[in-house]
């Protein structure tokens, strides 16, 4: 009888031990598991940020993207700068249409390179951070953009005058803002920056025949 007790108790310690055993396994396997996503995974998700979890919550971009934004706002901005001078100024029915549609497609474009710039956590170029930039020949130049001087003088002409500066000022304006997209184009990661890219390519490779048509019938 004792050895029967003794027997019953034994198996119910072994059978005991063994659910033991598995509720420790499991726990130990759900702190591992935390573990990952807690110390082990604040390295995880740090190096990861870089790769996977940030650029998907921040819209898959890198350096090149933020640069490309960074540079065409204040370029988009002086084109409609420029083409704001036009309604009162150009003597040419075409150059103020052109300089009409230069403003509609580039002013809507400002606002979403801003916007990104905003969700990526980066600087938003200021109004006058471009007048700054030009002075000191930083922008100028490499990407088109006119000198102050430049665009003093464009304010100051009027009628065929402004027209044909007007054409030679954009079209190299337009070359910069090519070049900046093809840039892009190689070298950026947001799917979005990309193909505003390729359209600036090939909206503004467009207008710059057709500026220079107009440059040659003057």
């Amino acid at each position: 009888m004792n050895r029967k007790r003794s027997l019953v108790r034994r198996t119910a310690v072994v059978a005991a031990s063994g659910v033991a055993a598995l509720v420790l396994a499991a726990c130990g396997g759900s702190g591992d598991d935390t573990g990952a996503a807690g110390h082990g995974g604040h390295q995880a998700t740090d190096s990861a940020s870089a790769a996977s979890s940030a650029p998907a919550t921040q819209g898959q971009h890198n350096a090149a993207d933020v640069g490309f934004a960074q540079g065409m706002i204040p370029h988009h901005r002086q084109a409609v700068e420029m083409a704001d001078l036009a309604p009162d100024r150009a003597r040419s029915a075409e150059v103020k249409k052109l300089a009409s549609e230069i403003k509609k497609a580039q002013a809507p474009e400002i606002e979403k390179l801003s916007g990104w710039l905003t969700s990526w956590g980066e600087t938003v170029p200021a109004e006058g951070a471009m007048d700054h930039s030009m002075h000191g020949g930083g922008m100028e130049g490499m990407d088109g953009m006119m000198s102050a001087e430049e665009m003093t003088a464009l304010e100051r002409a009027s009628s065929k005058a402004f027209d044909t500066a007007f054409l030679e000022m954009m079209i190299k304006h337009h070359e910069g803002a090519v070049e900046m997209a093809k840039t892009e184009q190689s070298d950026g990661a947001h799917a979005p920056a990309r193909k505003m890219a390729a359209d600036i390519i090939a909206s503004q490779s467009a207008e710059i025949e057709q500026m220079k048509k107009l440059l040659g019938e003057k």
